[in-house]
């Protein structure tokens, strides 16, 4: 599907979005394209020129290697409903391994990990994650967690002794990434109908 004509009003604004890798959440960038240049001029006019608390902006983050479901929005009290830390939003993931999978990657998730330190984040302690594979080679999985520490994911299966070599965002919460959208594409949504039909579950 390719991106509809903008329509922006004074309603609250969500974009539900595939973002290809490649692409950083910045609003501004030296190094790397940015996931706002994806929209409409008008679109990025919010990013940049509207008021404080009006501006349009990615709720959380993906890392510029992963892809999958992001969504924007100008909506802030919503996107602080999704990534507060009380909310225990589940964001679920597709992860592709370097090596084949453990069964007991399963138990030990759950129990919670020490996560080895990496770049500007220092050694933790990770919630309880949920692992499931999803084929019988166990090089795929899908994870589901609450948190959004820096590089969570990769570091969770790094801490199990392997390394994801693909990942994407599938899901937040209720709201899930539609299979036949395409990568850099996205819908736009306004309130109330947004609110009323992708209120996230806990």
């Amino acid at each position: 599907m390719k991106k509809a004509e903008s329509s922006v009003t004074n309603d609250k604004i969500y974009l539900l979005m595939n973002k290809p890798c490649g692409y950083v959440c910045s609003a501004v960038s030296d190094s790397h394209k940015t996931v706002y240049q994806l929209l409409t001029p008008e679109l990025q006019n919010l990013v940049r020129n509207a008021k404080r608390g009006e501006r349009l902006h990615t709720v959380g983050r993906l890392d510029c290697d992963t892809s999958g479901l992001l969504l924007l929005t100008t909506d802030g009290y919503y996107s602080h409903y999704l990534t507060a830390p009380e909310m225990n939003v589940q964001k679920t993931y597709r992860v592709r391994l370097k090596s084949p999978g453990k069964k007991q990657y399963i138990a030990l998730a759950r129990q919670g990990l020490i996560l080895p330190a990496e770049k500007k984040s220092p050694e933790l302690q990770s919630a309880p994650a949920e692992i499931r594979f999803t084929d019988e080679t166990l090089f795929e999985c899908e994870i589901k967690i609450t948190e959004g520490k820096f590089h969570q994911v990769r570091r969770i299966f790094k801490a199990l002794g392997n390394e994801v070599v693909k990942l994407e965002r599938t899901a937040i919460g209720a709201l899930t990434l539609p299979a036949w959208l395409a990568a850099g594409d996205y819908i736009e949504y306004h309130a109330p109908e947004f609110l009323s039909q992708n209120t996230p579950s806990l």
